[in-house]
């Protein structure tokens, strides 16, 4: 999926315009016991109430793709023959209506999830989507489809208790200290399956929503569909970084970190300006030049790749932004941290002054401390 298949999804999430009739679901304690269950018709309900349901939903489809939103492939021999995929196909195909299916994958999600002393509520909802054919200028041909889209959206959101307030009490015109005993919070976790790939099903795909890009559920993926993820955006970082120190060794200097910094934030300035769909993607190939052309030699940046292609497979395509930080650059030395605006990064420079290690930042004419003007000590008499 792109972004722009997921915001035709999200924008449809409202009681005006989806086709989800109810929602269902369970109350699960910290004893992994369930307490109540959901069966909730949305159209029964407030239209406010119904908006808080959907609302919930749609943040399963909330974060950036390759970072909270995560591919989960299932292989042919699954697809075929094999109890996950049975299940989440049985939930699609009966529109969610047999009780005796979820309660089956409720007791499924809860054996792998493990949410500490926290309760939290499993929510399910199908819905159909008859999606309209696009003209040459993108716009809707209302009226006009030849497909039909089945899927079902799931969401584990944690159950907090409410902070107390102070309320204003009619009846006797006094204010006291409330707060609702229980509050659903966003999701922790969820999928949308199948995927709404070139605007039509992918019965192939299960789109994995986290909130946290660093904690991908494991037992969850494992036990639900029983495939293996790809990285996390942590992972990713994290190994990219550990290729370039351990192979550049001495060689890592702050002139090739800062050169392939400003390369990854362009790929990803560029493709929030042009509005592209797909996530920004650099080559390992390409940040091999990007070395090559900071003057490192031929034999580590071959390194650098053979390692990336171990760690990504080969030939590996990878997000710019599960890679750094693009909204700051900061450079630690001993207990001094100096944080720059990364298309400014190019401002920091090391020098060895008598020996000593020094970093050195053109001061300009304006120098501030915690917003107080200062002058630099010698610079009256300059």
């Amino acid at each position: 999926m792109n972004q722009k298949e997921l915001g035709e999804l999200r924008r449809r999430l409202r009681p005006e315009k989806c086709a989800m009739k109810c929602v269902y679901g369970c109350y699960v304690n910290s004893n992994k016991e369930i307490i109540s269950y959901l069966d909730e018709n949305l159209g029964r309900m407030s239209e406010q109430e119904a908006e808080k349901y959907l609302g919930l939903l749609k943040k399963t489809l909330s974060g950036t793709l390759g970072k909270n939103l995560i591919d989960i492939v299932f292989s042919t021999e699954q697809v075929m023959d094999s109890d996950e995929y049975r299940l989440l196909s049985a939930l699609r195909e009966s529109e969610l209506k047999s009780g005796e299916i979820r309660e089956e994958f409720y007791h499924k999600v809860i054996d792998s999830l493990d949410m500490g002393d926290m309760n939290y509520v499993i929510l399910l909802a199908y819905d159909v989507y008859d999606v309209p054919n696009r003209g040459g200028d993108s716009e809707d041909r209302r009226g006009e489809s030849d497909s039909v889209y089945r899927y079902i959206l799931c969401g584990v959101c944690p159950v907090k208790n409410g902070k107390m307030e102070l309320g204003y009490f009619a009846g006797e015109n006094e204010f006291h200290s409330c707060a609702p005993e229980q509050i659903v919070a966003a999701p922790e976790l969820g999928f949308l399956f199948p995927t709404f790939d070139d605007r039509a099903a992918n019965i192939y795909n299960v789109l994995f929503y986290t909130k946290s890009a660093g904690d991908l559920h494991q037992d969850f993926l494992d036990t639900v569909f029983h495939t293996e993820p790809p990285m996390s955006a942590g992972e990713q970082r994290e190994a990219f970084e550990s290729a370039l120190t351990g192979a550049l060794a001495g060689s890592c200097r702050l002139e090739v970190v800062q050169a392939i910094h400003e390369q990854l934030r362009e790929k990803i300035e560029t493709s929030k300006e042009e509005k592209d769909p797909e996530p920004p993607s650099i080559t390992v190939g390409e940040v091999e030049e990007i070395l090559l052309r900071q003057g490192v030699v031929p034999e580590q940046a071959e390194a650098f790749r053979r390692e990336c292609a171990d760690r990504f497979g080969e030939n590996a395509s990878l997000n710019p932004e599960n890679l750094i930080d693009s909204k700051r650059f900061a450079v630690k030395a001993g207990e001094a941290t100096v944080t720059v605006e990364p298309s400014c990064s190019y401002l920091v420079e090391t020098r060895i002054i008598d020996g000593v290690k020094y970093l050195l930042i053109p001061a300009g004419n304006d120098i501030e401390v915690n917003g107080l003007p200062v002058s630099i000590s010698g610079e009256e008499e300059a």
